[in-house]
């Protein structure tokens, strides 16, 4: 099967070399040149817009960093769209809003092809791991032609609605994540401040009821002072901006998400935009007086 892959950023490099080592024929382009050709040199072939991908490919993937990448690749000139052809399926793994995603289907419905909204979750390591869980949106039949081009990428692969569906759980998992991260910075300054060992909060927090996938994720990135961006503050900004659209127009309150989303505003607002989301242990740091390590 011929598949092409649009985005070749910190998600889709590897999940572009997991496809190559799953033995597809992947066909790539990004904006920037270097990485298409560091994946040829490992089997890809390159193109020089999206619809050159779409005409090469029976299966187009796509990770973008926001809504104004997905509606260039999709919708603009030499896009994906205006090369979609009848029985084609076009994905998106991005992290988008329900809104973007039933667009993109609809233009790829009137051209006759597919779209399934797919995001993933697991950051570079699972990416590069190929364990990522991916959320798909759309019809069943597909889902079930996709998937074994899924299933090179990732391990936690599962349709879980309609098309949009996708996009709003990758989205309340943004959330989530977003929340989550506050909390680990809020419970490991008040404990180190107050004379606990932080290694040893991990161990015992990391298998209490107060742990969570991200405490035992960023706690280590603490101890070490290590930053670079596996998911950076900027991009989890990006993503709160999506979740605060969706909960404005559904008239949901997400106040806990204004909370968190406020003390990445301040990590950006301090320059650490591009470090990693465990980064912003550092403006509670400040406050406090004290350091997690």
């Amino acid at each position: 099967m011929n598949v092409g892959f649009v985005g070749l950023g910190k998600m889709g490099r590897p999940m572009t070399l997991n496809l190559l080592k799953a033995g597809y024929t992947v066909t790539v382009h990004n904006r920037s040149r270097a990485v298409v050709d560091e994946l040829v040199q490992a089997g890809a072939r390159p193109a020089t817009s999206p619809a050159e991908v779409a005409r090469a490919s029976e299966i187009v993937l796509t990770c973008l960093t926001n809504t104004r990448s997905i509606e260039d690749v999709y919708f603009g000139a030499n896009g994906l769209i205006e090369a979609a052809r009848p029985g084609q399926i076009l994905v998106d793994h991005s992290t988008a809003s329900p809104t973007t995603s039933k667009q993109c289907a609809e233009a790829a419905r009137a051209r006759g092809a597919d779209f399934l909204d797919a995001p993933v979750s697991g950051g570079p390591a699972g990416a590069q791991a190929a364990t990522l869980t991916i959320m798909v949106g759309g019809e069943e039949a597909t889902f079930e032609h996709a998937l074994p081009v899924f299933q090179a990428m990732g391990k936690n692969i599962r349709r879980v609605g309609p098309t949009g569906a996708g996009s709003t759980i990758k989205l309340a998992n943004q959330l989530l994540v977003a929340i989550h991260v506050a909390a680990a910075v809020e419970a490991m300054v008040l404990g180190t401040k107050a004379g606990a060992d932080p290694r040893v909060m991990l161990e015992v927090l990391g298998t209490s009821f107060g742990g969570s996938a991200m405490l035992n994720r960023c706690v280590p990135m603490f101890l070490e002072r290590n930053f670079a961006a596996g998911t950076s503050i900027n991009l989890l900004l990006k993503d709160l901006g999506l979740i605060d659209d969706l909960s404005g127009g559904l008239k949901v309150r997400t106040l806990m998400g204004s909370q968190a989303a406020q003390i990445f505003r301040e990590g950006a607002a301090l320059g650490m935009g591009d470090d990693d989301m465990a980064g912003i242990v550092r403006v509670l740091e400040r406050l406090a007086n004290v350091e997690v390590r």
